[in-house]
């Protein structure tokens, strides 16, 4: 299985961190929004697409390379981000955004992942220490779990 993960990770590089647990257990590569051709989307079977979440929904990046990704029918696609406020709920409500503009194109979502990320200034924030070797622990499970789903 070839994988891809769209990755926008800033300023404390929380999002990053998750990936970096996620991309050994794919073997997958990592490619920045702006480093993707929505047409090489075509050369992979799992792509993923993550980023912080910035006012309620993925980073913007993320979003215009998805208006841009071709249709498909077939590909699965994962969504996966950090957040200083974690939702609960089974349907995380800040990926609706990037969901949509997903599913509309055909991809199918096979999965989702959210865990807290450090949101603020140096002593100073929301969700200080996060991700945490919990969190991180919980993505690489994530990640073994979307291989045992691929077979």
């Amino acid at each position: 299985m070839r994988s891809l993960m769209v990755l926008y990770s800033y300023h404390h590089h929380n999002t990053e961190k998750v990936a970096e647990m996620i991309v050994p257990v794919l073997g997958a590569e990592i490619k920045w929004p702006e480093d993707v051709n929505p047409e090489e989307i075509k050369e992979y079977d799992l792509i993923g697409f993550g980023s912080g979440i910035y006012g309620g929904i993925h980073h913007k990046t993320l979003l215009e390379l998805a208006d841009k990704l071709p249709e498909t029918t077939d590909k699965k696609a994962f969504i996966f981000s950090t957040s200083a406020g974690v939702e609960k709920s089974k349907t995380i409500k800040s990926h609706s955004a990037l969901r949509e503009k997903l599913q509309s194109k055909g991809y199918i979502i096979v999965n989702e992942f959210q865990c807290r990320g450090f949101l603020g200034k140096i002593g100073l924030g929301i969700s200080r220490g996060h991700p945490d070797a919990q969190d991180l622990k919980h993505a690489e499970v994530f990640a073994q779990n979307l291989i045992k789903a691929k077979d």
